[in-house]
């Protein structure tokens, strides 16, 4: 196990160093100002007063936690109901695939006019993002679960409540970190849009003012400090399915 995970390490950062490259040659090749070198990023990156990066790093992780925070609550609770109850599915199946296709960052003109340019429009795009993915998920992976598993409990004199933390809960855990995983990224993106609006704070607000004032070097430094948010939250969410999904090895 421990070989393989240097392995893994010793892969991603071959594969991050021919990023950088391939990143080189493009600059030489360009030769331009709106390319600057990885050395320049680095450098640009390295004098980033700390204290500015990690009040946006800090308020950006807070939008991106409540967010994911919100859909879960929402979206297990929704989808639970669904997978486990036929009335309520049949109910709720018609909303969640009416609403489910229509593209949300759509909607962010429309959820900033009804909650303003602050912290909750910000949130609620990204719980917008994940909530869907979320429901349809917890109820397919709950109806995915055999009868039988709940019948060998009852058999055993298991209550309601020991079924649902033993068989419904890990059921529906590993389909929502596996959404998760795929939605964050999408959920990050939306994040920089949002944060372009009504705020001074966030990586968003800060890679745009940099571009804004054409300091490419610090630009792309945000950029890469934005990127690393993203692969930190990747290795969170790898992390939790590794403690919390040991019984699918």
């Amino acid at each position: 196990m421990r070989k393989n995970r240097i392995h893994h390490i010793i892969r991603l950062l071959f594969v991050f160093f021919c990023m950088n490259v391939v990143w080189y040659i493009a600059y030489l090749l360009m030769n331009h100002s709106i390319l600057p070198s990885p050395f320049a990023v680095y450098n640009a990156m390295f004098h980033l007063g700390g204290q500015e990066i990690a009040l946006n790093v800090g308020y950006s992780l807070f939008r991106i936690f409540a967010g994911v925070v919100l859909a879960l609550i929402i979206g297990l609770l929704i989808g639970l109901l669904m997978g486990r109850s036929l009335t309520w599915n049949k109910l709720l199946d018609p909303v969640v695939y009416l609403t489910y296709p229509v593209p949300k960052i759509a909607l962010l003109p429309v959820v900033m006019l009804f909650f303003g340019l602050g912290e909750t429009s910000k949130i609620l795009m990204i719980m917008l993002i994940l909530l869907f993915q979320i429901i349809i998920s917890v109820r397919d992976g709950v109806k995915a679960i055999p009868e039988n598993t709940y019948d060998v409990l009852t058999s055993i004199g298991a209550s309601t409540v020991q079924k649902f933390w033993h068989v419904t809960l890990p059921g529906a855990l590993s389909v929502i970190l596996s959404t998760i995983r795929i939605s964050l990224g999408t959920a990050i993106s939306v994040l920089f849009f949002t944060e372009i609006y009504g705020t001074e704070h966030g990586m968003g607000f800060f890679i745009m003012d940099a571009w804004l004032r054409l300091d490419y070097p610090e630009m792309y430094a945000g950029i890469m400090l934005f990127s690393l948010v993203g692969f930190v939250l990747f290795l969170l969410v790898d992390f939790l399915d590794y403690k919390f999904m040991k019984w699918r090895n």
